[in-house]
């Protein structure tokens, strides 16, 4: 039996992901209630019967090691569950975060590499992938999708020919030739793996990089192969790709369940069941347990401990842990990260499309809105404001609102765009 390790590449510090991953690696960020994103990488390994995974950390790693040590201990994986940390400072890409941990392969006597990203949202049976990857005898197989051409720039793209073979790769291109896009699953026969990241290393001018780096060169001097999945998968790079795949579980017709015979498995946060007063009106939602809900929730994902109070209506958003929202506000197309605080009387989103789209309001942790506030759509507001940040409770389109003893370049972006009332 051939021997596959997992390697799940979560040190990444999300930078487009702006305010939600200000001190938390985005594989951490909550996702659709209870889940946290690196559950659908881990889960994937366990029902795939991979029983040698290992977690490569980096950014804010002690916090995501926490996390994964009590998903281990929850979910009885596998004893081979390995978090490696950088042997130096911080790993120089994710080529280097393999390479650092080659002597890792081969103390496990690892045949095939499964690397993986720890922030996508998708369910997976990766020994489906293994078969084709040992049938066509490639060095590398790149699991693929197809996106919209719109979308394609932000992902490697590629070409195949005969049996599905890549002809050309090219990482995040600016004019797209193809919509068949590399998912960031990538199956390594190791020798061959090995000696590409050996070569690659010492290059000065290298980004060290799967996709600027190693798999163009593969494609040109290896047997690299693509390997179609044509199920749900969403790549959470964007505060409005996080929010498009929380609404997609949370409509009538879900994108997948997240339990069922392949369910999503993540830490035993030991919460109270959910609770609603009589009045309380709950649509195509996801409420967690721990949630006090005595208002009207529709087409919106709630996280453990949030509560709503009477005649306050949330609407197409996220809402994270310990979230209040006060009674008679409302909350439409919004991201509310953990223990946001909105008075009453308050109207978040004023603007957005009935329907959810691009007009996502994001306000960070632990932020505070005082009563009698409104927030137009398209907003940002950085972790830490409170109530005394706020001279106006008319917040227009598009602001960025950050704590007014902190100086920041998005405190700069704000002199700028609302230079012609008081905050």
């Amino acid at each position: 039996m051939e021997r596959v390790l997992a390697m799940i590449l979560a040190g990444g510090r999300g930078t487009r992901m702006e305010i939600l991953c200000q001190g938390r690696p985005k594989p951490a960020l909550p996702f659709a209630g209870k889940f946290r994103v690196i559950d659908f990488s881990l889960s994937n390994c366990y029902h795939s019967q991979i029983d040698n995974i290992a977690v490569l950390t980096d950014y804010q790693r002690s916090n995501i090691a926490n996390y994964l040590r009590r998903w281990h201990l929850v979910n009885n994986s596998p004893k081979n569950f390995h978090i490696l940390e950088p042997k130096n400072s911080s790993y120089k890409g994710t080529a280097d975060a393999v390479y650092e941990n080659l002597d890792y392969l081969e103390r496990h006597g690892t045949d095939s590499l499964l690397v993986l990203a720890g922030d996508h949202v998708y369910k997976m049976d990766y020994r489906k992938m293994l078969t084709f990857h040992r049938r066509v005898k490639a060095d590398v197989t790149v699991g693929v999708v197809s996106v919209p051409i719109t979308q394609a720039h932000r992902f490697g793209c590629l070409s195949v020919g005969p049996e599905k073979r890549i002809v050309d790769f090219v990482e995040k291109p600016r004019l797209p030739q193809s919509n068949l896009v590399s998912m960031g699953i990538y199956l390594f026969s190791r020798d061959v793996l090995a000696k590409r990241l050996i070569a690659d290393a010492p290059q000065p001018n290298s980004p060290h990089d799967f996709g600027y780096a190693i798999l163009p060169r593969m494609v040109r001097e290896d047997r690299v192969f693509a390997y179609e999945f044509k199920d749900y998968w969403q790549d959470i790079g964007t505060p409005e790709s996080y929010y498009k795949a929380n609404m997609d579980l949370a409509r009538e017709t879900p994108a997948f369940s997240l339990d069922g015979s392949w369910p999503v498995l993540t830490e035993d946060n030991s919460w109270l069941p959910s609770r609603k007063s009589a009045h309380a009106i709950v649509k195509n939602s996801i409420v967690s347990p721990g949630c006090v809900i005595k208002g009207h929730v529709e087409n919106s994902v709630l996280s453990p401990g949030v509560c709503i109070e009477e005649e306050a209506i949330v609407k197409n958003s996220v809402l994270m842990s310990n979230v209040f929202v006060g009674y008679h506000s409302v909350v439409n197309s919004c991201v509310l990260d953990e223990g946001v605080n909105i008075g009453k009387f308050c109207f978040l989103g004023f603007g957005a499309s009935p329907v959810p789209n691009g007009d996502v309001s994001v306000l960070g942790r632990s932020v505070a809105i005082p009563p009698h506030t409104a927030i137009g759509c398209k907003s940002k507001v950085l972790p830490n404001v409170t109530c005394a940040d706020f001279t106006s409770r008319t917040v227009p389109q598009g602001a960025v609102i950050a704590p007014r003893s902190v100086s920041s370049p998005a405190e700069e972006v704000l002199d700028t765009r609302l230079k012609s009332y008081s905050l």
